[in-house]
């Protein structure tokens, strides 16, 4: 390949890095749905063909029995179907709209989790519940944001003071500094997203495990149903096959209901939290392979071929003015394959000699440039994936993103 096609061929990959960031995850989840339809088609195929199976001939051996028309049978099924949607069972089980059991089902509606069990069926049932989890949802959405921000504190705290205190007693701290050392040496220090992340992943597992024992001597379930029953209800995917304090009668009943509130609300506060960290290391792994693939497609030296334009002005140059004018200086770390500050085909560097028509473009230029990036820094720098940049690729987001960029170590923009 040609020099000049392979600049242009990594001149087509200068885009935005959130936008390549965005296309890559977003193909990389597609690829992880279509990997997983097809683990979940291969496991549960069979057993959903024998349960049709064994369905058919339950239905045609029960109108065999009893002289019962498959057309009348199949009419009182669906029938007991829309008994079951209003909430229904065989077993007796509690009332779905009393207080209780109304007040267990907005705080379903809320978080997000959504069992499905109850379901409002009137006209004004419905129209309410579009206005009250409009609201509802975005409050709880809030309060997860701010108890991710008061978890990731607290963490940052223990830790610190941890790490203080093993320094102290490992004896290598000379006596004189002794007292002045968590100020000197833990200034704007940050934990780090992997110690975060092992700790609310610990923390999940034992709140988990807990709920877990819980659940199957009261509800009855196998201790793996449990386990199921909380990552399903905890993570709001909440399918609701499975679903928790619904019979009439438990023994210490009261108890129960309130212990089961109290493990949903912190497993869905842990889970939550512990998903946000999770994509940060995801984020950084999409950072890692952009900056991977780009360096492949342009496959050329830091001094040959450049992206940008001779006289661009970036964020992380230093403009320094000499005896023919402008020039700019990359920093240290921001050279990178698709930097330069020369450019093929016969141009001058920019410390040569000029004319004065050349010196007055070149400072005309310069200066707009200039008054561009300040303008491109006070309403947010568009960052691209060739661009060598002090940005770690994480800074700005909202939400618990934008909550976590500068509390950890590895997105903070002063570390």
């Amino acid at each position: 390949m040609m020099p000049g096609q392979r600049l242009q061929g990594c001149r087509s990959l200068h885009i935005n890095e959130d936008n390549g960031r965005f296309l890559l995850l977003a193909i990389l989840i597609v690829l992880y749905l279509l990997c997983g339809a097809a683990v979940f088609s291969a496991i549960e195929r069979p057993s959903e063909v024998q349960a049709h199976s064994k369905w058919n001939r339950t239905l045609f051996n029960f109108s065999e029995t009893f002289n019962i028309s498959l057309e009348d049978l199949n009419s009182f099924l669906r029938e007991y179907e829309t008994a079951i949607a209003a909430g229904i069972r065989a077993d007796a089980l509690r009332p779905r709209w009393d207080f209780t059991g109304a007040f267990y089902f907005v705080g379903t509606v809320v978080s997000t989790i959504g069992f499905g069990m109850s379901t409002p069926v009137t006209v004004a049932g419905k129209v309410f519940l579009i206005v009250y989890g409009l609201l509802g949802c975005a409050a709880t959405i809030l309060f997860f944001n701010l108890f991710l921000e008061r978890i990731i504190t607290l963490l940052a705290v223990v830790m610190k003071a941890v790490r203080e205190r093993r320094i102290r007693n490992s004896g290598l701290l000379p006596p004189g500094i002794r007292h002045d050392f968590s100020a000197c040496s833990f200034l704007g220090w940050k934990p780090s997203v992997y110690h975060v992340m092992l700790i609310l992943g610990i923390s999940a597992i034992i709140i988990s495990c807990c709920a877990s024992a819980m659940y199957t001597p009261v509800e009855g379930w196998a201790y793996l149903d449990s386990l199921y029953f909380c990552f399903v209800t905890f993570s709001t995917i909440g399918f609701g096959d499975l679903v928790s304090s619904q019979r009439a009668d438990y023994e210490y009943q009261p108890l129960y209901r309130l212990a089961n509130c109290l493990f949903i609300l912190m497993g869905v506060c842990c889970i939550y939290s512990l998903f946000n960290v999770i994509s940060i290391v995801i984020k950084q792994v999409l950072n890692w392979m952009l900056q991977n693939l780009c360096c492949q497609r342009c496959n050329i030296k830091s001094n040959s071929f450049p992206l940008g334009r001779r006289n661009a002005i970036r964020p992380g140059s230093r403009i320094r003015k000499g005896r023919f004018g402008i020039r700019h200086t990359p920093d240290s770390g921001d050279s990178g394959p698709c930097d330069s500050d020369t450019e093929g085909g016969g141009r001058r560097l920019s410390g040569e000699m000029i004319s004065m028509k050349d010196l007055t473009a070149s400072n005309k230029v310069s200066l707009a440039l200039m008054q561009k990036q300040l303008s491109e820094s006070a309403n947010g720098y568009p960052r691209t994936v060739c661009g060598g940049s002090r940005h770690n690729g994480f800074s700005g987001g909202v939400g618990a993103l934008g909550i976590m960029n500068n509390m950890l170590a590895e997105t903070s923009n002063s570390r």
